[in-house]
């Protein structure tokens, strides 16, 4: 009966001898911690737009004339976007371009007869521009990313061409998240065509738009 004892004594003295050491499972612990903190920062996370805390500012310069460009914002309508590693991994948005604002101070004073702010708005409406009768909105979805930028095709007046967003840039934080890009288009090619009627006046065939989404983690 003692070397029956004996024996069991020795195999749980070898089994605990043979077990991972203190050292070892603080390690193994430390691993699993790091090894979940990155799955976490790996993850995708979806995030939808708010879009009364969201915007996207527009510039358009015009050289040889008294009016040397004006700015505004366009409010959005909807959107969404995902961040993977803190990156952007996809997105979407959409435009109202009857609530199109101006900024600027270039502009006859209320009540003139041409060159008011109410003007411009008007002007923006019809066919010279984005004809909001027949094109209310206008839609960017990205197709492929690459470090800061996103390349994606922006619709405009039903004309669909491929775009770049550049200087993306993500915050993260208590399940809100804030996307910010530039993106520079040609309005030739979504037929935005009106020409000023002075003749040495030129309308830069560049829009500029800065955008900026707010969103909020998708449930």
């Amino acid at each position: 009966m003692k070397t029956n004892l004996t024996i069991v004594a020795l195999g749980a003295t070898l089994l605990v001898a043979c077990g991972p050491s203190e050292a070892e499972q603080k390690a193994a612990r430390e691993k699993a911690i790091q090894d979940s903190i990155a799955a976490a920062a790996g993850a995708e996370h979806t995030y939808t737009v708010d879009p009364t805390a969201s915007n996207v500012r527009w510039a358009g310069n015009v050289t040889g004339s008294k009016v040397y460009g004006h700015f505004g914002t366009v409010a959005l309508n909807s959107g969404s976007f995902s961040v993977k590693g803190g990156q952007l991994a996809t997105g979407t948005f959409e435009v109202n371009l009857k609530a199109i604002t101006p900024l600027d101070s270039n502009y006859a004073p209320d009540g003139s007869k041409e060159g008011t702010k109410a003007a411009l708005i008007g002007h923006l409406s019809t066919g010279d521009f984005f004809q909001t009768d027949s094109f209310p909105t206008a839609t960017f979805k990205v197709t492929s990313v690459e470090g800061n930028t996103a390349t994606g095709e922006l619709t405009v007046k039903g004309r669909t061409n491929t775009e770049k967003v550049t200087d993306i840039a993500i915050t993260e934080e208590n399940g809100m998240a804030k996307a910010t890009g530039k993106l520079v288009f040609d309005r030739q090619k979504y037929n935005v065509a009106w020409k000023h009627f002075i003749k040495d006046a030129v309308l830069s065939d560049n829009i500029e738009l800065e955008i900026s989404l707010s969103g909020k983690a998708a449930q």
